[in-house]
């Protein structure tokens, strides 16, 4: 993901124009982009965020709003809104909340616009937008190749005890816990029981990482209702996709 702006709307009208001077003069790197998908396609290379500006009486094709929305979970990138209620509304219910970073009610105030997008970078930066993963598992080197595969997505943590989990989760926030099911001392099952009992952390989602398929283990370990379970031979591009798949609806 880049630090470039793209706005994409109908057509470049007189007030985009305007948009686009005013974040070019406050130092953005911006253009715009039909709202084609070839065009926007073509033009994406670099684009952390986009803005979709909707004019009185114009409104993107659905094949644009799924293709955003895509192409926004496939790079990470976030999106304004520019419309009217109606318009704002209709993007919303084609584009998961989760990559809608604000929405602006037209006519939109430039200097609002660009505190928006000032913001959005803020975010970038801090790594606000990145959920934030505990890895519980005895097995260092199984740790350590989950941990590889989601660092560029999330802000991941790893320990290799029920115990280190509970006083790390003392000082810090998580967003989803992978818990190993099969640890000795403490096992999966008790660090969960031992979770759900805390107020502090009884909301946290958890899903068990479980190295056995066969059918009597994975009832034993959905019988403890957790937010779901993966099988240890699971590889980096399916792992991914489940957990973005389970963040996006878990926004929605």
């Amino acid at each position: 993901m880049g630090n470039k702006v793209m706005i994409t709307g109908e057509k470049e009208s007189f007030i985009l124009k305007v948009f686009l001077k005013k974040m070019t003069d406050a130092g953005i790197d911006c253009l715009f982009v039909p709202w084609k998908v070839t065009d926007i396609n073509k033009t994406w290379a670099g684009t952390s965020l986009v803005t979709l500006f909707i004019e009185e009486g114009k409104s993107p094709g659905d094949d644009v709003l799924h293709f955003l929305s895509d192409k926004m979970k496939e790079k990470g990138s976030r999106m304004i809104v520019i419309g009217s209620p109606s318009d704002i509304s209709y993007v919303s219910e084609k584009v998961p909340e989760l990559y809608i970073m604000k929405a602006l009610e037209r006519p939109a105030d430039s200097d609002v616009f660009i505190a928006a997008v000032n913001e959005h970078f803020n975010k970038v930066e801090s790594g606000e937008y990145q959920k934030s993963i505990l890895i519980v598992d005895d097995d260092p080197s199984f740790l350590g190749l989950v941990r590889e595969w989601l660092k560029d997505k999330y802000k991941v943590t790893g320990v290799t005890s029920g115990m280190q989990a509970i006083k790390w989760l003392g000082k810090n926030k998580a967003d989803l816990i992978l818990l190993d099911y099969e640890m000795p001392v403490t096992t999966g099952p008790q660090v969960f029981e031992m979770l759900r009992s805390d107020d502090d952390t009884k909301d946290i989602p958890v899903m068990f990482l479980t190295g056995k398929s066969d059918r009597e283990s994975v009832v034993a370990v959905l019988s403890l209702k957790p937010d779901g379970y993966f099988l240890k031979s699971i590889g980096k591009a399916e792992l991914l996709e489940r957990l973005e798949e389970y963040f996006t609806t878990r926004k929605a």
